[in-house]
């Protein structure tokens, strides 16, 4: 079984739609055995707290539902549970790393880095700007699932 986290800094925007993309993806190949796919926050702020209201309109809008998602933290023991973390911007690598110590498995990536223009997911928390991140997201995921087959 493949196991991801996708993580940002709240955990109510870009990772749980990272997160629920890819099921999404992984659902339509017939493939929800082989992948165990979760998000979480790099910070405490929105702990508990659920998808933000616009993030879940964006996915809905497309058919993609996220009931009973609320913001978590990524903690240190989480390096051994996953095969990838997925970050969503060079800070949220920096806090990664900053949680979880050091990389040496190689696990850590930025979610465009699977992609044909690296960087980072445009953060709709600033922007209110759903639908690019929603579509830099879905490119992501996307190329990521195409990297692991």
């Amino acid at each position: 079984m493949i196991k991801i986290l996708f993580i940002c800094h709240g955990n109510i925007c870009r990772s749980p739609m990272a997160e629920f993309v890819m099921k999404d993806l992984v659902k339509k190949q017939n493939r929800e055995a082989d992948f165990y796919i979760a998000s979480a926050a790099t910070s405490t702020e929105e702990i508990g707290n659920p998808v933000y209201p616009s993030a879940r309109k964006k996915l809905a809008e497309v058919g993609i539902r996220v009931d009973g998602k609320y913001a978590v933290q990524l903690r240190k023991s989480d390096y051994d549970k996953y095969d990838y973390l997925i970050g969503m911007d060079s800070m949220n690598i920096r806090n990664i790393m900053r949680i979880i110590g050091s990389d040496s498995d190689n696990k850590v990536y930025k979610l465009r880095d699977f992609t044909d223009s690296p960087g980072d997911i445009a953060d709709p928390w600033y922007s209110g700007d759903f639908d690019t991140t929603y579509e830099q997201v879905l490119e992501g995921c996307q190329k990521l699932l195409e990297s692991i087959e």
